[in-house]
């Protein structure tokens, strides 16, 4: 039977968990996620753990921060005086924001903390320093 590798083009159920269970994205109810497998296309890990999947196969694969989304970087994480908000804004913790950068790129940003002078916004991928457990089944080699 074929085993998935690299440069295969692949379709894969998935469900993705925390180290406390909460399921943070899964595609059971949609179709499947269809990616080439070391195209960058996926978190590095995820490339990993589909290599030599045969279809039908079904295995659960702990991907650490550093294969997955990286680092929680503090350098990411910064203060802005709540005056460079508009006054109506209302602001919320756990918010997302699109804010432009210096050289007119766009980030998304997440509200973390909220006073009456100050909002802290992390520029880090939700999902940065964690661990993550991915259940995958293989559904198709193209």
């Amino acid at each position: 039977m074929a085993q998935a590798k690299t440069g295969d083009t692949v379709k894969v159920h998935y469900t993705g968990t925390l180290d406390d269970g909460t399921i943070f994205d899964t595609s059971v109810e949609r179709e499947p996620l269809e990616f080439t497998i070391g195209g960058g296309q996926v978190i590095p890990g995820f490339d990993v753990a589909v290599l030599d999947m045969a279809p039908g196969e079904i295995k659960v694969s702990v991907i650490p921060a550093d294969e997955a989304y990286g680092p929680h970087s503090q350098e990411l994480v910064t203060e802005v005086d709540r005056e460079r908000f508009p006054a109506d804004m209302e602001l919320e913790i756990g918010q997302q924001l699109q804010v432009g950068l210096a050289d007119d790129q766009q980030a998304i940003v997440m509200v973390v903390d909220l006073t009456d002078t100050a909002v802290t916004l992390d520029a880090n991928h939700p999902l940065s320093g964690q661990d993550l457990t991915f259940e995958i089944e293989l559904v198709e080699i193209l």
